[in-house]
């Protein structure tokens, strides 16, 4: 499955920084675990980048509810410390960046999914 992300989480997806990616539910199916992850930042235009070679493997699919900056993962809701944690994975560097990202882009409720991948080791 493909995924493009905004060029400000280029960097940190091609250092292994940011192994993980918050999309809103869609028309498509979610990804499987086990299946390789094609990420790229500009898809559809001349700058197109493919991030990391190999294809990275989906490592889990999870729902994830944002509403009004509370944080619920598999109908777990989040302390503010894991909400913390989630956005830093997530490659923001605030919880504030992160809530007002999500606000911004999806309105006050986000329903969607948390997907997470593991790199494939080279040396296999």
């Amino acid at each position: 499955m493909q995924y493009n992300f905004k060029p400000q989480f280029a960097p940190l997806i091609a250092t292994g920084q940011k192994r993980q990616t918050i999309r809103a539910l869609g028309k498509r199916r979610p990804p499987i675990p086990g299946e390789p992850l094609q990420l790229y930042t500009g898809l559809r235009t001349k700058q197109a980048r493919k991030l990391l070679d190999p294809d990275p493997l989906c490592k889990s699919v999870r729902p994830i509810l944002i509403d009004h900056g509370s944080v619920t993962v598999e109908g777990q809701r989040l302390t503010a410390g894991q909400v913390f944690e989630l956005a830093q994975s997530d490659g923001f560097n605030s919880l504030v960046d992160f809530v007002k990202f999500f606000q911004e882009t999806h309105g006050k409720v986000f329903e969607g999914i948390l997907i997470e991948w593991e790199v494939v080791d080279h040396a296999r």
